[in-house]
């Protein structure tokens, strides 16, 4: 069957099914009269798998452990009741702080935030997490992709520039100069347009188009 049937069975976004080719979680025959994938009713039983798994947050790591044999799927799933207990824990301890200080706290302007944050390393050491530390990766994931982008435009306007230095010059031929215009012009629009879909790829990522599936 066509990508496009599993993604109604299994209700899961082609991008998805795609990831999980590209992490080796799927593996799909071609068909070898147009080279299409071909996927069976063994590849949709296993993507429910992974849906399934991916909704419980199992790394994507440990399926394929799982996949391979090298885990037993109940040792995962242990494994992850502790971690998932643990971010209870947390949420719970987060939840008990934001109560104490909405009861304690009057104005913002006059509380003083100094044994709330001893407290709150306190609980930071004792396994407690306040914020997504993943945040920091996302931003460092963007700071490549935008730096190399940002040093190509400049290139493609330092061209554009010398195209319309020249040809006020005198020194190229219209055709020339709008030949030199019109392909940075083109770059600069698929950099930009590249760029902003990377930046939302990695802002949305797999796990989060995982939950909506």
């Amino acid at each position: 069957m066509k990508i496009n049937e599993v993604e109604q069975q299994v209700d899961i976004t082609k991008k998805n099914i795609r990831f999980y080719e590209q992490q080796g979680l799927l593996s799909p025959k071609r068909n070898l009269e147009n080279g299409y994938r071909d996927y069976s009713e063994e590849d949709v039983i296993e993507l429910k798998k992974i849906k399934m798994l991916r909704k419980l947050s199992l790394p994507l790591e440990e399926i394929r452990k799982i996949q391979k044999g090298d885990l037993i799927l109940s040792d995962a799933l242990q494994r992850q009741v502790i971690l998932l207990e643990r971010e209870r824990a947390s949420l719970e301890e987060t939840t008990r702080l934001c109560r104490l200080l909405s009861e304690e706290t009057c104005q913002y302007a006059t509380f003083s935030p100094d044994q709330y944050l001893e407290r709150m390393v306190e609980m930071e050491q004792e396994g407690t997490k306040f914020l997504n530390v993943s945040r920091h990766d996302i931003r460092q994931k963007k700071l490549a992709p935008m730096i190399f982008s940002g040093l190509v435009i400049l290139l493609m306007v330092g061209i554009i520039a010398f195209a319309v230095w020249a040809y006020l010059a005198d020194d190229m031929p219209l055709l020339a100069a709008g030949l030199f215009i019109l392909i940075p012009v083109v770059m600069i629009i698929s950099i930009t347009t590249v760029l902003l879909q990377r930046m939302k790829e990695i802002e949305g990522g797999e796990e989060d188009v995982a939950r909506k599936y």
